[in-house]
């Protein structure tokens, strides 16, 4: 698997997500500058937390005109794996690559955490090698992580299995005492209709180390692997 870290001006999860790709077996990883016009050739490219442009106007909203993203839309047409990690999430949904948006959360502070995540489907190549209704404990950093989208949106989200992850408490339940961020229906993560697109505010690519206190992020990274290594 050849991967593809976007670096924006502001990124500062994009070190991290290289180093998590590249502890994978048979996986090389590069940063793209998102001053770059093509990426081409990659099997995943990965949108990284941080910062992006200092968040002005409102987060990833400058990001999405990057000259990057054009190839970024491109290539997701095509049927490349794209994966959004918090800012990530925020630039794919600016970027009308997914259905929603991020806001402020609830209680206007900033969430910097280990949360919970249960995993609401196998049927993805994000999930593909963990266990439906699995809990995952994984960190979170963001202070715009709630996810909203109107009723009708969050219908089709459901009816599709999209959202993919939950915020849940230890117990597996999707409870609102559970919830960081006041994020609808405790979302934590949705992917697209077509299942190339993921977006979530946890970070998988800080929880592939026990050293770091938790492996669970790993197996998201696994499952697109195994999921690429079958189509071959």
């Amino acid at each position: 698997m050849r991967a593809a870290v976007l670096q924006f001006p502001g990124s500062n999860g994009d070190t991290d997500a290289l180093i998590a790709l590249r502890s994978l077996p048979g996986v090389s990883a590069d940063l793209l500058w998102h001053e770059e016009t093509s990426v081409k050739g990659f099997d995943l490219i990965v949108l990284p937390g941080g910062f992006s442009y200092g968040d002005y106007l409102r987060c990833g909203a400058i990001a999405r005109f990057s000259p990057i993203m054009q190839a970024v839309k491109e290539s997701a047409a095509e049927g490349t794996f794209i994966l959004g990690i918090c800012n990530g999430f925020q630039i794919l949904c600016e970027a009308k690559l997914l259905p929603g948006t991020l806001i402020a959360n609830r209680n206007l502070l900033f969430c910097c955490q280990e949360q919970i995540v249960r995993v609401e489907t196998d049927d993805s190549p994000f999930t593909k090698n963990i266990t439906s209704q699995s809990l995952l404990h994984l960190p979170i950093a963001h202070g715009e992580g709630c996810y909203v989208a109107d009723e009708a949106t969050r219908a089709q989200l459901n009816l599709n299995h999209q959202v993919l992850l939950r915020y849940a408490d230890a117990t597996g339940k999707a409870s609102k005492e559970a919830n960081p961020n006041g994020s609808l229906e405790n979302i934590a993560g949705i992917c697209n209709l077509e299942r190339n697109i993921f977006g979530l505010m946890p970070h998988p690519e800080r929880a592939c180390e026990e050293l770091l206190g938790s492996c669970d992020g790993r197996g998201i990274f696994e499952s697109i692997l195994t999921m690429l290594q079958d189509q071959q």
